[in-house]
């Protein structure tokens, strides 16, 4: 049997993988969504938290070990998205305008994650409004030192940093009791806004992953500070 070339030159290859790039991310966004739903994934949420500003060391030590044991649904569900929209806009074109047009093209079954997609950010699985008060600050903490913990490892790619960022950024927003100049608002959102307009392959420079360390330590204590004076 004559074997059957898909491409004949390195711009056509080009494409073909650009095209198998995009299923791979919409399908395992897919699969991560049918996981969530029957609850075989874990979320940043903590079970438990130290209220008392006294004993944050303790605090601190275990969110450090629940990081390193279990997989979290929002930094991967946030990774896929970044990943989807550089893959996506290397195929847009008139045959492919929008995201519907691709899946319908390959007969994807993906109904949740294009759920995902469309709403462009992971299933809020904290709140404040709740009255989820304490998870929400259990989420922040543990996400300003997994992102810290991050660096240290010298993982500076934007595909590793971005999520991270944006999910500091959502939850300290989602606490209604932080003013909107809150400091660790403004320097989380200035450091969203750099990472944004990197490429996806782009790494933060020695300098960059210098400020943005000294960011985040300055950001954690004003944090932790806050939390302090609504406890007197």
């Amino acid at each position: 049997m004559e074997e059957v070339k898909l491409f004949e030159t390195a711009k056509e290859r080009a494409h073909y993988d650009n095209l198998a790039d995009l299923y791979a991310v919409i399908n395992t966004l897919q699969c991560l969504e049918r996981a969530y739903i029957r609850d075989c994934v874990k979320t940043t949420t903590m079970s438990k938290l130290c209220t008392d500003p006294t004993l944050w060391g303790g605090f601190l030590f275990e969110t450090k070990q629940y990081n390193r044991k279990h997989f979290r649904y929002e930094a991967a569900c946030n990774k896929l998205l970044a990943q989807y929209k550089t893959a996506f806009k290397l195929v847009q074109s008139s045959e492919y305008p929008d995201v519907d047009s691709f899946v319908k093209k390959y007969r994807l079954d993906c109904v949740a994650a294009l759920e995902r997609i469309k709403d462009d950010q992971p299933v809020k699985v904290r709140t404040e409004k709740t009255g989820n008060s304490n998870k929400c600050i259990a989420d922040i903490v543990s996400l300003f030192i997994t992102t810290s913990d991050c660096l240290k490892l010298e993982r500076r790619a934007k595909d590793d940093i971005y999520p991270l960022i944006r999910e500091i950024c959502d939850a300290l927003s989602s606490m209604s009791s932080l003013p909107a100049n809150f400091e660790a608002k403004i320097k989380m959102n200035e450091w969203l806004k750099v990472l944004g307009a990197m490429s996806v392959s782009d790494e933060l420079s020695d300098d960059q992953t210098r400020q943005l360390t000294f960011d985040l330590d300055v950001s954690y204590n004003a944090f932790i500070r806050t939390l302090k004076d609504d406890e007197n």
